[in-house]
């Protein structure tokens, strides 16, 4: 048996047993959850007490990025279910030859990665809904393989990319590591554009081997035989089809409701402040998740047109962001315990207490890694983490960019692995994350080996 077939049935056999062992997400949230009790116990020392209203005390904190999360979701779906778009998705899914899965496998991937590249949350929505269009033109393709190349922008470029959380919190002026509320010293003293971070060679380098190595890796792994496929019933089950043109008005409140006057009024209202912002502020400081969900939410009105039309494709949008809105109140719970128990800070001193100044890019980066398994958000794992990493980097001679791009690289690995950013793929095509998890694992193994050789071979003094 050659390597490469070995390789292909080593995943179909983990593939088989995370389907059989591997439970439903919110599941794997609670277990996680779990965990994080018994390390604020055992570890940070915190009273069982303390640890329960940690948990109550963070559920509500993500509210805001919950119903942005939602919305993404929702406006996005009512974009892609309007007909230009649709059929647009429809032509760009049927250019992978059908009889040639990889092809279909290897699509999906720079799709994913492509828009990863330009936004988190325009990955997560738009490789949702394209992927029923790329199954039905490609029915040869194995769904695990190719919904697990879909989730490979969250797990390669995302963080290095336009929207990397971390280092556009850097590059923002005010922002609360350079001016802490309530008079706390500052964690850092002077702002780092993004020319420094995201645009600087390495992570250019890096951020294009990570694509090449996920995207080859990939494609390795369909099966040639026991290909998993949908059946035509559930492909049509999954696939977004266009609403149906409305009837004819029959009473003066149906005239008005048609009135295309009133989405017209909507974009104008939306559009104008994000123009006027951009055009005056900079496009840098103000592209954001609101700026991405006005963008959406101005295309979806003036795709449809007509506000019924626009109504009825949100309700649909709705059912797939459900998982969204159930989930995130827990991985919330988890936040709180790291925020208001001593359970950040106690493992980021574990882990900078064995660390040089060679070895410290790579325990920032494993810290990361798995510090995304307990909360998925970026963004706010930075807060909770700069302010113990950045100090104990500047003992060690390591620049504020060289630990801020391990903490995004780290970040970035562990998502292909951890089940919160699969939720928009998985709700659309009905899969759990059982079915995909073994083939993303071996991804994430693989681009984590890369990625260690990497961290040390990053500058100290970026």
């Amino acid at each position: 048996m050659s390597a490469l077939e070995a390789f292909r049935r080593f995943g179909a056999r983990l593939s088989d047993f995370t389907e059989r062992w591997v439970p439903d997400a919110w599941v794997i949230c609670l277990m996680l959850t779990a965990v994080a009790i018994v390390l604020c116990i055992l570890g940070a020392g915190a009273t069982p007490e303390q640890t329960v209203l940690a948990w109550g005390q963070g559920v509500w904190k993500l509210l805001a990025l919950a119903m942005q999360f939602t919305i993404a979701m929702v406006a996005a779906y009512a974009c892609v279910i309007s007909r230009p778009i649709y059929r647009l998705i429809d032509r760009l899914a049927r250019v992978p030859n059908p009889e040639r899965p990889v092809q279909a496998v290897a699509m999906a991937a720079i799709f994913s990665m492509v828009t990863g590249y330009l936004n988190w949350a325009l990955c997560l929505v738009a490789c949702a809904l394209f992927m029923p269009f790329l199954l039905k033109h490609n029915p040869r393709a194995d769904v695990r393989v190719v919904i697990a190349s879909a989730y490979l922008g969250l797990g390669t470029v995302w963080h290095g990319g336009l929207s990397g959380s971390a280092p556009l919190i850097l590059a923002t002026p005010d922002n609360p590591l350079i001016k802490p509320v309530g008079g706390a010293a500052p964690v850092v003293h002077k702002l780092y554009p993004i020319t420094d971070t995201l645009f600087c060679t390495f992570n250019l380098v890096y951020i294009t081997v990570i694509a090449i190595v996920a995207l080859v890796t990939v494609c390795l792994l369909h099966p040639k035989e026991n290909v998993r496929t949908l059946t035509p019933e559930q492909l049509e089950a999954i696939l977004p089809s266009p609403p149906p043109p409305d009837p004819l008005p029959s009473s003066p409140a149906e005239h008005i409701e048609q009135f295309k006057g009133w989405t017209w009024l909507a974009a104008l209202l939306l559009a104008y402040p994000l123009v006027h912002a951009i055009v005056t502020k900079g496009f840098g400081t103000n592209w954001t998740i609101d700026s991405y969900n006005v963008t959406f939410l101005v295309l979806a009105l003036l795709l449809h047109g007509k506000p019924t039309s626009f109504l009825r494709a949100c309700r649909k949008g709705a059912d797939s962001a459900i998982a969204i809105v159930v989930q995130f109140p827990f991985y919330a719970g988890i936040f709180g315990l790291l925020q208001f128990t001593g359970l950040s800070h106690w493992l980021g001193e574990l882990f900078a207490s064995i660390a040089t100044t060679k070895t410290f890019p790579f325990v920032v980066y494993a810290y990361s890694a798995l510090m995304t398994m307990f909360i998925p958000s970026a963004g706010a794992k930075w807060m909770i983490e700069a302010p113990f990493l950045v100090p104990a980097g500047d003992t060690l001679n390591v620049s504020v960019v060289s630990i801020v791009l391990s903490y995004a690289y780290g970040d970035t690995t562990t998502h292909l692995i951890q089940p919160f950013f699969a939720i928009p793929l998985l709700a659309v095509t009905r899969l759990r994350f059982g079915d995909i998890v073994g083939y993303t694992f071996i991804v994430s193994a693989v681009l984590f080996a890369v990625s260690s050789v990497a961290m040390f071979l990053i500058p100290p003094n970026l």
